[in-house]
């Protein structure tokens, strides 16, 4: 699998920046983790902004990555800069600033420059310093978030049909879990092209984003905690279940210190601030929100099989709910896991999404349901909901059947959008 790099289209991202396009009063703040296409977004939404008539002089981009950017890391400095550049004219200057978290007092700086009525400012980050939980307290309701992943299964399918006919949706699906969703893993000739990217940006989220995260010291503690929720994906667990297991089962020499609780917060928090992992809460239906009980996903399932090892065809089942939870995230869900009382004892519904602030959809999720006692199990939790919301089964069966009201629909045709 190897397309040649080019833009990939990210049409959903860039309507959520147009959206609030030249409203000089509202900071636009892209966050995710790292390589999931964050400059390349800002790359693409300036080639928009040109097609359109907007001059280059009235754009300007600083990549504090860049060490010819280092000075304008101070941020007295970038905001000197910044302010020059639009004096030159009244015409609107529209500021991309990536990376922002390497700017001293970054949240001042962008806070004031919200105040120049000519100056649309777009900002990037990926690390811990700058995330939605700070965000409030740091820029107050004067920003919009807009979140970003790794390709979806329908934005990597249509830049691989570009460039390659024939290859069927399952194929598709296979190279996507294998090669990963990180953009730029689909330039790689081979699978260990790709893996050893993957080496890199795993890396990369260690050293940069994770291990610089207060009170995160411990590589070996670290890591065990990594393999332990790459391995449990989609498996509800507590703190005090992961930390036995931990100290237990996933030592990666005889005398490794064991982890206690207020490490493994910490090192829970770091790995969810660096957007390695994404958490889903598990609650009753008509009770308070578990906070013991969660289930973990990885941002990325190609990152999983380089850790761990192994290929697609193993533990598909929470490999496909890993693939669906993100699937809704990207479209705007807030996903939790559904407990629901039954005569056999509590039956679990996969996710419960809602957004909008009260539209509520059931999921969930198999490998197949072509088994009857499978197909009970699963039909199970959602005959016990007694409402009109919309229930689905996602599965790789063809042969869909709706269940008096409950759809079953093919997973790969729900992730292209075409269910």
């Amino acid at each position: 699998m190897s397309i040649k790099q080019s833009f990939i289209p990210r049409p959903d991202y860039i309507a959520k920046l147009e959206r609030h396009r030249e409203r000089a009063d509202i900071i636009k703040i892209i966050t995710g983790v790292r390589r999931c296409g964050k400059s390349t977004l800002l790359d693409m939404y300036q080639e928009k902004l040109i097609s359109e008539g907007v001059s280059k002089e009235q754009i300007v981009v600083i990549k504090f990555e860049d060490f010819a950017n280092k000075k304008l890391s101070d941020g007295a400095e970038l905001h000197k800069f910044v302010e020059a550049r639009a004096a030159k004219n009244k015409k609107m200057h529209y500021v991309f600033l990536d990376e922002i978290q390497f700017v001293s007092d970054f949240a001042e700086v962008i806070n004031s420059l919200r105040l120049r009525a000519n100056i649309d400012l777009y900002a990037t980050s990926s690390n811990s310093s700058l995330l939605p939980h700070n965000l409030p307290k740091i820029l107050g309701g004067r920003y919009v978030q807009v979140h970003m992943f790794p390709l979806s299964f329908k934005e990597y399918s249509n830049a691989v049909a570009e460039k390659e006919s024939g290859l069927s949706q399952d194929k598709m699906f296979q190279s996507y879990l294998e090669y990963s969703s990180f953009p730029k893993a689909l330039s790689y000739n081979d699978l260990q092209g790709a893996r050893e990217y993957l080496e890199d940006i795993y890396n990369s989220i260690l050293v940069r984003d994770i291990m610089t995260h207060e009170g995160v010291k411990e590589l070996s503690q670290l890591t065990r905690v990594i393999n332990f929720i790459f391995s449990n994906i989609g498996s509800e667990t507590s703190i005090n279940n992961m930390m036995g297991v931990i100290n237990n089962e996933f030592k990666l020499k005889p005398n490794d210190k064991n982890l206690y609780t207020p490490m493994l917060e910490k090192y829970l928090e770091a790995l969810l601030d660096s957007f390695l992992f994404y958490k889903a809460n598990a609650r009753h239906f008509g009770k308070e929100l578990l906070r013991t009980n969660a289930k973990y996903y990885a941002v990325d399932v190609g990152l999983r099989y380089y850790l761990l090892g192994g290929a697609p065809g193993k533990d598909t089942g929470h490999i496909l709910e890993n693939i669906v939870y993100l699937e809704l995230l990207r479209r705007g869900y807030k996903a939790e896991v559904g407990k629901v009382k039954t005569k056999e004892g509590d039956r679990e519904i996969d996710f419960v999404a809602q957004k909008d602030g009260g539209k509520i959809e059931y999921y969930q999720v198999a490998q197949s349901i072509m088994d009857e006692n499978t197909l009970k199990l699963e039909l199970a939790p959602l005959e016990k909901i007694d409402d009109n919301r919309p229930k689905f089964i996602l599965t790789r069966d063809d042969d869909n059947n709706d269940y008096e009201g409950i759809r079953h629909i093919n997973v790969l045709s729900w992730l292209l959008g075409k269910e």
